[in-house]
Order: C-alpha cells, then sequence, then structure tokens
C-alpha cells in the first residue's frame, strides 16, 4: 500500500509547482490545498503510520487527524468550484462553508475528546458503535463527506460533459471517484445507524466499503492530475525525439558546417543547463534544421550538373550523401559554383516532420559511409 503514496505526492507536487507559477489564482489555490489534504489523510488509513501517530499523540489522534483532513479536503474541492464558477457570490458561499465544515470538525473534536481513549483506537470495523460519543464521530463525518462529495461529483459530471479530450477523461475519472466516494460515505453513514441501535453489519460488507473510498481517492487524484500529466508524457517524448534526430542530423551537419561555416547560427546560450533544458533541446533542434538547409541550398548548384539537375531531386539518400560528400571535397579547391540552386532532400508534402526526415536519411547515410 505504500507503494500508492507515490501518486498522491506527484499530484501535490505537480500543483503546487503550477501555483508557484500563479499564486493568486485561487481556484488553484482551492486545488492544491484539497490534493494537500488529501494526500495527508491517506498514509493515516494504514496501521503503521496511524500506529505510530497514535503512539505519539494519544489513542484515535489518527483517526481524529484523518477525518478532519477528509473534511478540509471536500471543503477546498467545493472552493474551486465556487472561485472557479460563481465569482464573488462564490466565495461568500465559500465562507459560508467553511463556517459548517469547522462547526462540523469541531463537534467530532468533542465527540472524540469525551469517550475512552481506546473506543477510537481501533478502525470503523472495530470501533464500538453503540457508544453515542462514537457513532457521532463516524456519522457526523460521513454525512458531510457524503453532502460535499456529492455537490462536487455533481459539478465535475457537468463539467465533463461540457469539455474536450483530454480535458474530459481526467474530469470524467474524478467525477466518477467522487461519486463513489460519496455513496461510500453514505453506506457508512447507514452502516453507524445500524450499529448504533444494536444491529449487526458483516465485516466483509466493511472491509468492502473502506477499500471503496481508498481506492476512489486514488481515482479522483488520477482524475484531476490525468490531463496535466499527459501534456507532460507529450511533451517529454518530443523532448527525447527532438534530442535524439539532433544527435542523427550530426554526420550531414558536420559535412556542410565544413563547407559553408558562415551558415553556422550562434548559440543563444551557452549555460550548462541549457543542453537539458525542454526549451534548448528544441532550439538548438530546429537551429540544426536550419542550418543544414541553408547549407543544402548553398551547395545545391555544384550537384545540380550542367546534363539534368531534375535528377538532383530524384536521387536517393545514399546517393545524394556520397555526392555531397564529394562535393565538399570540390568546395575545398575553390571550385566556382556552376548553376542556380536547386531543391534537396525534400519531402513531396509540407509536411514539417516528413521534411525533417528526409534530412536524416541523409544524415544515417553519411554514418553508415563513415
Amino acid at each position: 500500500m505504500e507503494f500508492f503514496l507515490l501518486l498522491p505526492a506527484a499530484a501535490v507536487m505537480w500543483k503546487l509547482y503550477q501555483l508557484t507559477r500563479a499564486p493568486h489564482d485561487a481556484p488553484l489555490r482551492a486545488v492544491v490545498l484539497c490534493l494537500l489534504s488529501a494526500g495527508l489523510s491517506y498514509p493515516l488509513a494504514m496501521n503503521r503510520f496511524a500506529t505510530a501517530v497514535d503512539t505519539v499523540a494519544g489513542y484515535g489522534a489518527a483517526k481524529l487527524i484523518q477525518n478532519v483532513l477528509l473534511l478540509l479536503m471536500v471543503y477546498f474541492l467545493m472552493c474551486f468550484y465556487l472561485y472557479s464558477a460563481d465569482g464573488q457570490v462564490g466565495r461568500r458561499r465559500a465562507r459560508r462553508e467553511a463556517v459548517v465544515v469547522v462547526l462540523v470538525a469541531v463537534a467530532i473534536t468533542v465527540a472524540a475528546e469525551t469517550v475512552p481513549h481506546p473506543a477510537l483506537a481501533g478502525s470503523f470495523i472495530t470501533a464500538d458503535m453503540t457508544i453515542t460519543q462514537v457513532a457521532f464521530f463516524y456519522g457526523g463525518a460521513g454525512l458531510y463527506l457524503m453532502y460535499a462529495l456529492g455537490m462536487a461529483a455533481y459539478w465535475t459530471r457537468k463539467y465533463a460533459r461540457m469539455s474536450r479530450r483530454p480535458h474530459a477523461t481526467g474530469l470524467w475519472m474524478a467525477a466518477i471517484g467522487l461519486g463513489a466516494m460519496a455513496v461510500g460515505c453514505a453506506i457508512r453513514a447507514a452502516i453507524v445507524a445500524i450499529r448504533w441501535s444494536g444491529g449487526n453489519v458483516p465485516r466483509p460488507l466493511m472491509s468492502g466499503v473502506a477499500s471503496l473510498v481508498l481506492l476512489s481517492i486514488l481515482l479522483f487524484l488520477a482524475g484531476v492530475t490525468y490531463s496535466g500529466a499527459r501534456a507532460r508524457i507529450a511533451s517529454a517524448r518530443l523532448w527525447l525525439r527532438h534530442r535524439r534526430d539532433h544527435r542523427r542530423l550530426s554526420p550531414l551537419w558536420e559535412l556542410l558546417a565544413q563547407a559553408y561555416p558562415e551558415n553556422v547560427l550562434r548559440p543563444a546560450s551557452a549555460s550548462a543547463g541549457d543542453r537539458w533544458r525542454a526549451r534548448g533541446v528544441h532550439r538548438r533542434y530546429h537551429r540544426r534544421i536550419v542550418e543544414c538547409r541553408d547549407s543544402l541550398v548553398d551547395i545545391s548548384p555544384y550537384l545540380a550538373c550542367a546534363g539534368d539537375g531534375n535528377a538532383v531531386l530524384e536521387l536517393a539518400p545514399a546517393e545524394l550523401a556520397a555526392r555531397l560528400r564529394h562535393t565538399v571535397a570540390e568546395i575545398g579547391h575553390g571550385d566556382p559554383a556552376p548553376r542556380q540552386a536547386v531543391p534537396l532532400a525534400m519531402a513531396l508534402g509540407d509536411d514539417r516532420r516528413s521534411d525533417v526526415q528526409q534530412l536524416i536519411a541523409v544524415s544515417d547515410a553519411l554514418r553508415t559511409a563513415t
């Protein structure tokens, strides 16, 4: 279970990074606080962490802190929607909702402090619900969670239907997670009422509800970070592809730079970190393409022999590579350009990627020949 802590931690770190870039964004700040509350509450549901907290702060402390954090989680989630949609009206309602969540938190804290310490030391399954304070502790928190999560699920579903992929996919994941959490809280509230009145509830059912709530939290966290994570993955793939293509173009670039050093553009940054930054990688990639293309324009008159200039357009990459190597040697001897420039290694369409692939094919041919 400790492995799943990586997902909440990654979600919190990503949103904190976004908040540093937009510190005055109220909806984003609400999301950060929501995820932080959720991330802190999740370890307290594990026996190892809960036992450590109880040992330091007393029996039942982990349970109380976990429930207060869950209350804050759903409150800040509501604030996100209120700040996003309703402006000043939403801010006023957020303040009213803050009063409600504080009252609920104080009420369950009082309930937790007025019972013998061992009463809350165990789990929801083992707790003695015939004690009124224990039943109120679980039931009061559960009912508020059900209300807030249900409202959030409704709003999330509404926005998911209005959005497009990939944002819609993440919103649907979050809506399902929120809805499942609300259902789990409703079932827990019903279980509390049954056990408080003296009835019995099968343990497998209670264990299943607990697992449902934990998995729902993970699904919610995955949903709110889905679009951002997908964008980061796409950016990383583009970064890797540009780095790889930049290296593959080296043989062609080095050959052409030997003949036309004046076409080599001055680097925009000489810092060591720029070598790995995304902006630096993309800049060097596009600069290398421009340098290769400019040099090919300059060298093309030498390749277009007096006999048939159009034949140069149909040369295979290996043949063009061989002619380029030979022509660079001729240029070194000062031979004049025999005719006007012609396009070399051009793609058939206007696709930028296909055009780069033509250059890479010639560069690979040069590497193979070497």
